[in-house]
Parts: structure tokens; sequence; C-alpha cells
């Protein structure tokens, strides 16, 4: 039949993509090291250090997932090319849209895996730590905080990624002034310093009684979680740290005492703060886990040579040109200005479908390199 025929060319039309991919990802060479780092695991010796058997085990679980990603994608293609072929021989009718799903859902695979090879940064496999900050322009700018807040958190669900809020200051009267929120989980951070900017809203405000249409701004930080934080060091002397009592959304384990931390760091002006452990000790570490992930983000962006070569960040906090544009009314759409993609269904961008957005940031990166 003529639409297998051509389903059938769709697919292998795809097969150089999928070749290239094995190299793109160096099949051959994370073969060789789960070969490696095996060996070393099954060294009686393996556990007397710790600290660098869990580094062995967690870069051999990271291979062996990279491995079975790409053997489980060639399966697919082998998998489906054969469905079309029986299908064709026996001139199935009804088994033409379970094969075109079949091609539909290789094609979308390859182009994820395709896309994560993209993901090579320093930092791009570390978790993401994201903060939001309502703009000027009171309640409705702090509504708009809070959905931004509920987009995220619903974005790290739709992956299945861990999100926990580490800090949540509410708003005067709706949503909030400022919030940090840690997702955790592979890629994490390399798929959201996409996301980090200003990000503006268009919609006729709830809180106008006569029904005008509003614009407010609110902005989005983007942080790697750094798991070495050790190799910062941040003199005491140019810190300064304040408590004060937790309070905000879900404080289930907020406290009557000041257990709440907020770290200035001098220097640059960055404040970081953390209200969501039990102790005052345990937000403190976190706080400063925040502090150490901002400075040496700000360091990469900036090309510095060291985290003392930071002046401060009026850059990063300053109300700029917003890199997306979410439009309520009179039309639906969200559009982002740096790739021009955009998705007229506003509801589901508000709901975490946000990897047109981030995808297509990828490419244009990759493009510019």
């Amino acid at each position: 039949m003529l639409e297998f025929d051509e389903l059938l060319q769709k697919l292998e039309s795809q097969k150089p993509a999928l070749i290239d991919l094995a190299e793109a990802i160096g099949l051959v060479g994370l073969n060789a090291t789960i070969t490696e780092l095996t060996e070393q695991s099954a060294d009686p010796h393996f556990w007397e250090d710790m600290e660098n058997s869990q580094g062995i085990l967690q870069a051999l679980r990271r291979a062996e997932s990279r491995v079975a990603e790409y053997n489980s994608l060639n399966t697919l293609y082998e998998d489906t090319a054969m469905l079309i072929q029986l299908a064709n021989e026996e001139n199935d009718a009804s088994m033409i849209e379970e094969t075109s799903a079949s091609v539909s859902s290789f094609t979308n695979e390859l182009e994820r895996i395709r896309l994560t090879t993209l993901l090579c940064g320093e930092y791009d496999m570390n978790n993401a730590m994201l903060t939001f900050h309502a703009g000027a322009g009171g309640t409705e700018s702090q509504d708009w905080a809070q959905m931004l807040f509920r987009m995220y958190n619903r974005w790290g669900e739709r992956h299945g990624f861990k999100v926990s809020t580490l800090d949540y200051l509410d708003g005067d009267e709706a949503g909030l002034k400022s919030a940090t929120i840690l997702i955790e989980g592979e890629n994490a951070y390399g798929y959201m310093k996409s996301e980090a900017g200003i990000h503006r809203l268009v919609r006729v405000s709830p809180f106008d009684s006569a029904g005008r249409r509003h614009t407010s701004f609110a902005a989005v930080e983007v942080m790697p979680e750094i798991t070495d934080a050790n190799e910062i060091e941040i003199r005491d002397d140019d810190l300064r740290v304040d408590t004060y009592r937790s309070g905000g959304a879900g404080g289930q384990h907020v406290n009557k005492t000041e257990s709440a931390i907020r770290i200035t760091h001098i220097p640059t002006g960055i404040v970081v703060a953390c209200q969501n452990e039990r102790s005052q000790h345990q937000n403190r570490d976190v706080a400063m886990k925040m502090l150490k992930s901002k400075l040496i983000e700000i360091k990469e962006r900036e090309h510095l040579d060291k985290i003392e070569d930071i002046k401060g960040v009026q850059k990063e906090i300053a109300w700029g040109s917003q890199i997306r544009s979410y439009v309520f009314m009179p039309y639906t759409l969200a559009k982002d200005h740096r790739t021009s993609f955009e998705n007229g269904n506003i509801n589901a961008v508000m709901d975490g479908e946000l990897d047109g957005f981030i995808n297509a940031y990828l490419k244009m990166k990759a493009n510019e390199k």
C-alpha cells in the first residue's frame, strides 16, 4: 500500500541521523568506559575510598543509561520497520494509524536524545536552582511570579524530576515576592538555563475591577546546583547573615523560631535565603550552597577568570528586555523573542509544556557555535 511505502521511506530517511547519533554520544567510548568502571568496581579495595567509589558508580550508571537509551532507540527503529513491512505484506489498512504513531514516536525520541548531545556545558548535567522575583507593579506582578513558580514546578513533574521549594516569600495580597526551587534530575540545569531572564505577561487583570488590560514582569534566575561546593572559598568577612522567622507557602516544617537564613555577599550584593529546612544550621548550609552556585553561574556566564572578578549583579536583577511574552488577551500566545518559537495554547504552556521553547533555544545555541 502506498501509505506503508511512504511511512517506511520516512523512517529510513532517519537512519543516517540514528548512525550519526551513535557517534555524537560516543557510543564506542561509552561501552569502553562501562567495561573499565565495572572492572574498577569489582576491585576488592573499591570501597576503601568511599567518596571516590560513589563517583565511579555514578559515572558508571550515567554511561549505562546513555547506552541503554541508544539501544532502546535502535530497537524501536528496527521494530517499527518490521511492523510496517508486515502490515504492508498483509495489506492491512487497519495498521496505518499504529505504524504512523510508531514512526512519530521514533522521530520524536531521536530528536530528544539528539538534543541532549547539545548539553555539553560543564554544569549542564547538574540539578537546577530557579529563583523567581516579582517585578514592579505590586499584586499583579506578584501573582505573575507565582504563576511562573507553578509553571516550572509542573515542567519538572512532567519530566519525572523531583522539585522542592527552598525559599518562599508571600506577596502582599496575592502571589509571591520571591521564591527558590530546586529541580533535581539529570541535565536539569542544561534544560533550564534557557529560561533565565525577564518574562512578560499581558492579560486582563483579575485584580482590576474595571477589567483593564495589564502588562507585568517577573524575573527567573537559573543556577546549577554545585555538588562540590568546597571548590569555592568565600571569606566570612564578605558575608552578612540575617535570621528571621520562617513563613510562606506549604510550610508544614515551618517553626516558630528564627530558623530561616538570609545571606548577603557584600562584594557583589547577591542575596540568597532558605527557610525550608528544620534547623538554622541546615538552612545556612543550603543558603551557602545557593550562594556558591550563583557565583559560579555568573562567573561562567560572564567568562570571568575567578569569582573575585564579579563586580556586582546589577545586570542580573535589572529589568530589561524580556526573553518571552505570554499573552492572554486579546489573543492567546506565548512567544520567545530570542528564537521566535511560539505556542498558541497558553494554558498548556502555563501547565508546564515548555519543551518546544527549550529545544528551540538549544538548537539556536548549537548553530551559533
